[in-house]
């Protein structure tokens, strides 16, 4: 058996391709558009890690999606976790669950898929401010 990709379904995909490849830093390993089934997949991957895309399934007809939570999360590591999050802010992005003990951090998509980012190798880097006093926001 061998791990293929993980699929989201997308509201938005010019939004969507923005938050992943802007401000994540993925990159897109390819794209199938569909006229007769009326779909676009766009395939997008860390670039140190091509082999293990994310799909993002942008269905041309409006459809609503719910059960975000549900899904579970996508996980990345880094390696400076404050850093990327700190980056993250920059471009607008709410870190709804700050990594106050250095390890761990959690976002969304646009459409509300939680990610988790994680310090690269299970590490955890000396604790800070202002990540050791920032809330949590909303859910992850």
């Amino acid at each position: 058996m061998k791990y293929l990709h993980t699929m989201i379904r997308v509201t938005d995909l010019d939004k969507s391709l923005d938050f992943f490849t802007r401000i994540l830093g993925f990159v897109e390993t390819h794209r199938t558009v569909s006229e007769k089934g009326r779909f676009t997949l766009v395939f997008v991957a860390c670039p140190e890690n091509p082999e293990v895309p994310v799909e993002l399934t942008y269905n041309w007809d409006p459809e609503t999606y719910t059960g975000g939570r549900s899904f579970g999360h996508l996980a990345y590591q880094v390696d400076n976790i404050y850093e990327y999050c700190e980056g993250l802010m920059k471009h607008g992005v709410t870190i709804n669950r700050p990594p106050r003990e250095g390890r761990m951090a959690f976002i969304k998509t646009p459409d509300g898929i939680s990610i988790e980012v994680l310090q690269k190798d299970n590490g955890y880097l000396p604790v800070q401010e202002p990540w050791a006093s920032m809330p949590n926001i909303g859910s992850w």
